[in-house]
Formats: structure tokens, C-alpha cells, sequence
């Protein structure tokens, strides 16, 4: 009977770590290009309590007595499925229809991954008008360095930048994730190329150490990052101007999945229940 409390302990705990991952699913339900997490779950130990049985009749049977100690979680796995592409206002937002990331640039300078293409113009320190997310990080092109929009003047009072009236409407992302700027003359309207937006791939995403602000870094498990224009292997993802990538997180299945935790929980906590009367009777027993 002991041993049926730390198994049920153990199923309760795992069940926790369950609901825990099913309401960050559910509290991320609008955060943009969210990938939804599943826990897995493993089983533990065995007690082999005799290695070979017999029937009344001592015939032996074909499968040892053993005991199994309970379960445990065994990982939780982020699930890359594509998720919607919804219209949006922003100038600068984009959506990747593929299997790349954006690269950019944390507070530590360590280049890190993002699905979330919710970028805006930034103004940097020196001046310049760069491509960065909500937060400020920079966003990188597929040689790793800042997206620059706009150049302040240089000191002499000449513009650095040939784009003397420059505005967000100028800015021009294709599906390759080519950045342009439209410069107009009298009768002619051209484009300069600014950069590309840096978008990698890895051989297994589901090895990327998940930090917080939507960002990912690689690891030993992901492998290193595939910079998609470089890579000639790989098959390039579409970006699209004006859209975001949606949360890939069901809500009715969360719910079902919450529901299906919640009732092996209330079933796990009835097993230590009725083991902990069955300790009571044997102790209550009289000779």
C-alpha cells in the first residue's frame, strides 16, 4: 500500500506539470506566432517482484509479477505547426509562411529567434532609424547587422542616406524578405536595396531553449542556424508584409485537454485516499 501513495503522489505531480503546460497554452492564445507545448510523459521504474509465476496448478506462466512505481514527465515539446496569418496595420509587421525564424539581436548582443514579426522603426542612440521588435531588439539581416531605414545627416550637414524624405510608407518587404526603399524623381520611381531580413532554419526546433519576449536561442539539440539566401539546401520561407502569424493554439482542444488532467488528477488523489484507509484499517487491527 505504500507503494500505491508514491505512485499516485507521482501521477499528481505529473498532472500538475500537465494543467501547468495546458495554461500557458491557453494564456499565450494571442501572443503572436506562439507555438502551442505538450507535455510527454514517461513511465518509471519497475519492481520485478518474482521473475517467474505459476497457476494454482504450479504451471508456469509466460510473464513475470512485476510492479510498475508510477509516471513522470519526460519533456515538453513545442509543436512548429503553422499557424494562421491574420491582416494587420502595421507598416513594418510580417508573417513567415515557412519553416524559418527572424533573427535578432538581445540586450546582451547574442543573436536570438523569433516567429513574432510585430517590428516597428526604431531610433538608436546614434540617430539612425533601424528595424527592431516591441521591445527595441534590433532586427538582423542574413549577414547578421542591423536593418538601417534612415541615416542621420553626417556632421558637414550631408545626408548619409539618399532618401532626403524619408517615411515608413517607403518601405517596401517582399516575400523573399528583400527590404526596399522607393526613391522618387521627377518622372521615375526606383528602389534601393537596404538588406534582407535575416530568416534561419534549424534541423530540429524543437531543440531551441525558449526564453522569455517570444525569443529562442540554439542549442546543441536545434543545431546550428541555417540562414536561409545562404543555405542553398533549403527550402525558403515566404514573408509577408503586412500580416502576422496567429497563435497555432486551439482553444477547444485545451479545454478537453484540461478536462482530461483535471479528472486523472481527481483519480490519482482518490487512490491515495483509499490507500490511506486501507493503512488505517490494517493499524486498527487487533490480534
Amino acid at each position: 500500500m505504500m507503494r500505491s501513495l508514491w505512485t499516485a503522489s507521482s501521477g499528481m505531480l505529473s498532472q500538475q506539470t500537465n494543467l501547468d503546460t495546458i495554461a500557458h497554452n491557453l494564456s499565450n492564445i494571442n501572443t503572436i506566432g506562439y507555438k502551442k507545448e505538450t507535455a510527454e510523459f514517461k513511465s518509471l521504474l519497475y519492481q520485478t517482484i518474482r521473475e517467474a509465476s505459476t497457476d494454482s496448478e504450479g504451471n508456469p506462466k509466460a510473464t513475470a509479477i512485476q510492479v510498475g512505481s508510477g509516471v513522470r514527465n519526460s519533456a515538453i515539446q513545442s509543436i512548429f505547426v503553422q499557424g494562421p496569418l491574420t491582416a494587420s496595420d502595421g507598416p513594418f509587421d510580417l508573417g513567415i509562411q515557412g519553416n524559418g525564424f527572424f533573427m535578432v539581436r538581445d540586450t546582451a548582443g547574442e543573436t536570438a529567434y523569433t516567429r513574432s514579426g510585430a517590428f516597428q522603426a526604431s531610433l538608436t542612440t546614434q540617430g539612425n532609424v533601424i528595424l527592431a521588435t516591441s521591445d527595441g531588439n534590433p532586427v538582423l539581416n542574413s549577414q547578421g547587422q542591423e536593418i538601417v531605414l534612415w541615416q542621420r545627416q553626417a556632421t558637414d550637414g550631408a545626408q548619409t542616406n539618399p532618401a532626403q524624405n524619408w517615411s515608413v510608407d517607403d518601405i517596401i518587404i517582399d516575400e523573399s524578405g528583400q527590404v526596399l526603399r522607393e526613391v522618387r524623381g521627377t518622372d521615375t520611381v526606383s528602389y534601393d536595396l537596404i538588406g534582407r531580413i535575416g530568416v534561419a532554419q534549424f534541423n530540429n526546433p524543437s531543440g531551441l531553449i525558449k526564453a522569455g519576449g517570444s525569443l529562442l536561442y540554439q542549442s546543441d539539440a536545434s543545431g546550428a542556424a541555417r540562414i536561409e539566401g545562404q543555405d542553398t539546401g533549403l527550402k525558403e520561407s515566404v514573408v509577408k508584409q503586412g500580416y502576422l502569424e496567429a497563435s497555432n493554439v486551439q482553444a477547444v482542444d485545451e479545454m478537453v485537454n484540461m478536462i482530461v488532467a483535471q479528472r486523472a488528477y481527481e483519480l490519482n488523489s482518490k487512490i491515495i485516499t483509499a490507500s490511506d484507509e486501507m493503512l488505517q484499517q490494517a493499524n486498527n487491527l487487533r490480534r
